[in-house]
């Protein structure tokens, strides 16, 4: 670890100094060392600081901390990022209340072509939980690098971990604390497997607490992360809804599920579609044409698919036939594929097994 790092640290646990301050103050003396470094009255001159911010940085035990805070991230192999470095993330550091530092654990894929965050309410539906896992599936066979980005708390946001994870696309959880823990603890194995196939991001030290003020802060790094935000359900009061301001803010397209005016927890996605903060989807053909992303790697998704996953021609058939039709019960399968009702069963229930299909209510079928 670099010395500067130390001073790095010490700069984001001030009291009173934000990102766009700090920024502001580094820029005004020179680096992130030199702001230490300076006396009280000259540090009380600089524009935003005054006599009391300029006192705490004088006083203050960060540097202390900071040297704590790199024993923990050394020994857990951690990557400490800094906002003027060029590994940190391009789309976060166009917005201009970034973190000044982000800690990450796992890969590190956070500039990838294609950006996704899907966020949500943590009392998910049934019905929430599967537009979030077909909309994964969907994209993933168009776009097998595509990023998926979330909060990793329960509900809506681990199913799109989960989703990305079943579907080989990396995936990010931003969290609301040091990555000393995970809250909540029962997502504790959703998110070891994310550290073999994307990571965790935070900008909070270790020891920090899941404190409520600090999952508005975790909601706008997803916001800031991502080329475009989806809610899939939400409360009109929900996070997902405040992720989506911020999202909207940053001028990334948001897109949402609608749902019954009657649901709780479709109020927040309505309403965010009827304030044209969102634009109203139902699947990920009305992600692309929201997006304008062109399906250049459909077909190539698929054949990868077909030639390394089925066993058979007539799993290869069917298969094409529900990518080709969304949906489609065992009688439609029967009829289109010309293949008998007992071929067509035992070939579906070989795809369920390989986790390729799922079905549904009325013996019907779609990919996941």
């Amino acid at each position: 670890m670099s010395e500067s790092l130390k001073y790095q640290i010490a700069l984001s646990l001030i009291k009173g100094i934000g990102p766009k301050l700090a920024r502001n103050l580094v820029a005004y003396v020179g680096s992130e060392e030199d702001v230490f470094k300076q006396n009280i009255n000259t540090l009380s001159k600089i524009p935003g600081i005054g006599p009391v911010v300029a006192q705490s940085i004088k006083s203050s035990d960060v540097l202390e901390r900071a040297e704590e805070e790199i024993e923990f991230i050394t020994k857990h192999e951690i990557q400490a990022t800094f906002y003027n470095s060029t590994k940190y993330p391009s789309r976060l550091s166009y917005c201009d209340d970034a973190p000044l530092l982000i800690y990450t654990k796992g890969e590190y894929n956070l500039d990838s072509t294609k950006v996704l965050g899907i966020v949500g309410t943590r009392q998910a539906t049934e019905d929430g939980k599967l537009n979030c896992e077909s909309l994964v599936s969907d994209l993933a066979i168009r776009y097998p690098d595509l990023v998926i980005i979330s909060g990793l708390a329960y509900g809506i946001d681990v199913c799109a971990h989960r989703a990305a994870l079943k579907n080989n696309l990396s995936t990010y959880g931003v969290l609301a604390h040091g990555l000393d823990r995970i809250y909540p603890n029962l997502n504790r194995n959703t998110a070891k497997q994310m550290l073999e196939q994307g990571g965790l991001i935070t900008e909070f030290v270790s020891q920090t607490n899941p404190d409520k003020p600090n999952f508005v802060k975790r909601n706008r790094i997803v916001a800031g992360l991502v080329d475009a935000l989806v809610v899939v359900e939400s409360g009109i009061k929900g996070g997902a809804v405040i992720t989506a301001r911020i999202a909207n803010t940053y001028n990334r397209d948001v897109l949402a599920f609608p749902g019954s005016s009657k649901e709780e927890l479709s109020k927040g996605c309505n309403y965010l579609i009827k304030r044209n903060i969102a634009a109203l989807i139902e699947n990920a053909e009305d992600l692309e044409y929201a997006l304008g992303w062109e399906s250049t790697n459909k077909v190539e998704g698929i054949q990868k698919r077909m030639f390394t996953e089925f066993k058979t021609k007539e799993e290869e058939r069917l298969y094409k036939l529900l990518f080709e039709h969304k949906e489609l019960t065992a009688n439609e399968l029967c009829l289109k594929s010309q293949l008998p009702v007992s071929k067509v069963s035992a070939t579906m229930l070989s795809l369920e097994f390989a986790g390729l299909i799922k079905c549904l209510p009325g013996n019907a079928f779609r990919i996941l």
